[in-house]
């Protein structure tokens, strides 16, 4: 369902909430991401992540991804000008488009290992961007599979995942507890 007026209050979920409280939403249960960009959007969507809102800007509604959404989820779609979106913090690196997604749990790192003929650990890689330019990297590479340790950035972070240019939802990624486990492989 599109909507062309609505208040900041509707929108506060893109406005004001940090990515751990996006995380932790539905605690036990996954929460929420946010993906920025229509090239984004449309990864996540192909592995399957199921979004909840969208807020896209006026001169990119009538794009694939966009009538995707429409047409295959029954969700509220806000559609603003650009002037009106700039006024949303962080909207300037969107390319029109952010898009509440659920969350799903993350597979065991064994069935990633499993899968995989190639795999990149990352241990404590920190960094957002950093982040998600190994996991573009690491896609064109052909890496099948990546490990991360608790120390590493959230793969689905906003930034990390434009960054990657969505490919966090392309190669199999698990979180692991101990690298040396990963060194009896």
């Amino acid at each position: 369902m599109i909507i062309r007026e609505f208040d900041e209050e509707q929108l506060n979920i893109f406005l004001n909430a940090t990515e751990n409280e996006l995380k932790r939403a539905k605690e036990p249960k996954p929460g929420f991401f946010i993906a920025e960009s229509p090239n984004v959007i449309e990864r996540a969507l192909d592995d399957g992540y199921i979004p909840e809102k969208l807020l896209v800007e006026e001169s990119i509604v009538d794009t694939a991804v966009i009538n995707r959404i429409l047409n295959d989820y029954n969700i509220s779609v806000y559609v603003a000008s650009l002037e009106r979106m700039k006024t949303i913090r962080g909207f300037e690196m969107t390319r029109g488009a952010l898009c509440l997604m659920n969350r799903r749990e993350t597979k065991p790192e064994d069935t990633v290992i499993e899968e995989a003929k190639r795999i990149a650990v990352l241990e404590d890689v920190m960094n957002p961007t950093n982040l998600g330019a190994i996991f573009r990297s690491a896609a064109a590479l052909g890496i099948d599979g990546v490990i991360l340790t608790g120390g590493c950035s959230d793969p689905l972070y906003r930034r990390a995942a434009r960054v990657s240019m969505g490919t966090v939802f392309q190669v199999p990624w698990a979180w692991t507890e101990d690298v040396l486990v990963l060194l009896k492989i």
